[in-house]
């Protein structure tokens, strides 16, 4: 079922809550609900607890330094915007009760034990854990899809993890293209690297946003992607370790419409005329009659022309036509018609 969801047409929508809960299970249902309400597809958790991150140090290897958590020790950070373990299984149950996917991401290995004895349908590798091995190997190992983001990664280290997960039993792997600057301007995108992985790896590539410019993402959907992320937050949500790079209440809707929009502009793969756009077809030129011709008068430039409309013979004939014997009389104003290159032995 949900490979079939990840397998449609159009972009499948992850709606990342990651630490927009604000230590707070209520607010986290209440975002599960807006996914839902929203269209989204599928809702993601981050799974982990400060201690499998890092270590509770105030030296200056542990502050952060650039970006929307600057001047924070890691440990804090991920103290304060954790999603609690004993969340999890609620949180599962209720996505459940709504009827959208939840699924997680995990960050150490006894992560994916515990989200295993929760039944998560499949996982998401976070940019910063691409070159953690030993991960990859655990999720792989339970033989379930893999959702990896790229950020930071260059092509040697996506080549290592991308086959590590698929010898280790991964039961697909998709690759998000991804830019791990938060929040991503214009300027740090490279759109043809989802075209790049996708040649590359001969797997689908989707897109993780962490920009605050949806034409960014329409012009992902346009270059191929097909799974989008973004982080989300409550209609006029003003607080979230995450809030600088969140979608938040309606625009979620808007975005996931924004996404439906470009791909269905996208069509078909193959080329492909619309049946409202043929009609039109009969303003094209083809040939006329311009004055009355007798049977057995010759074609000239001054008794046929290539005009409007299309009901006669195609113009690529004109020239085959021109000094050639009529084989009827024709009225002005009178399209020639297939019937006069039978007759002229004129090969259509």
């Amino acid at each position: 079922m949900i490979l079939r969801r990840l397998h449609k047409k159009t972009p499948f929508f992850i709606a990342e809550i990651s630490a927009n809960h604000n230590g707070s299970i209520s607010h986290a249902k209440k975002l599960i609900s807006l996914a839902k309400k929203s269209g989204a597809d599928a809702v993601k958790l981050q799974t982990y607890t400060p201690e499998k991150l890092t270590i509770k140090s105030k030296k200056s290897d542990f502050q952060i330094n650039r970006g929307p958590w600057s001047g924070q020790i890691l440990w804090e950070l991920y103290k304060k915007a954790h999603t609690p373990y004993a969340w999890h299984k609620e949180l599962f149950n209720y996505a459940k009760k709504l009827n959208i996917t939840c699924f997680s991401t995990p960050f150490d290995e006894s992560a994916v034990d515990f989200l295993e004895s929760l039944n998560c349908p499949f996982y998401k590798v976070a940019s910063f854990e691409l070159t953690h091995i030993p991960l990859i190997k655990k999720i792989a190992k339970t033989k379930k899809l893999m959702i990896i983001s790229t950020g930071m990664a260059n092509l040697k280290e996506i080549d290592l993890t991308y086959k590590t997960a698929i010898n280790y039993g991964a039961k697909e792997v998709i690759l998000l293209y991804c830019v791990s600057n938060y929040p991503s301007k214009i300027e740090d995108f490279n759109l043809n690297n989802i075209k790049i992985l996708k040649d590359r790896y001969k797997c689908k590539v989707g897109f993780s946003d962490h920009s605050n410019d949806n034409n960014i993402l329409a012009c992902a959907v346009a270059s191929g992607a097909e799974i989008i992320e973004k982080h989300i937050a409550l209609e006029g949500q003003k607080s979230g370790p995450d809030i600088a790079f969140s979608i938040k209440g309606k625009e979620i809707k808007e975005c996931i419409n924004l996404i439906k929009k470009t791909s269905k502009l996208l069509g078909r793969n193959s080329f492909f005329i619309t049946k409202s756009e043929l009609k039109n077809k009969i303003f094209r030129r083809s040939i006329y009659a311009t004055k009355n011709i007798r049977k057995g008068e010759k074609f000239t430039l001054d008794n046929i022309k290539v005009i409007r409309p299309s009901y006669g013979l195609k113009p690529v004939f004109y020239e085959k036509l021109l000094n050639k014997k009529s084989p009827l009389s024709i009225l002005k104003a009178t399209p020639l018609k297939n019937n006069i290159l039978s007759k002229l032995k004129i090969k259509k």
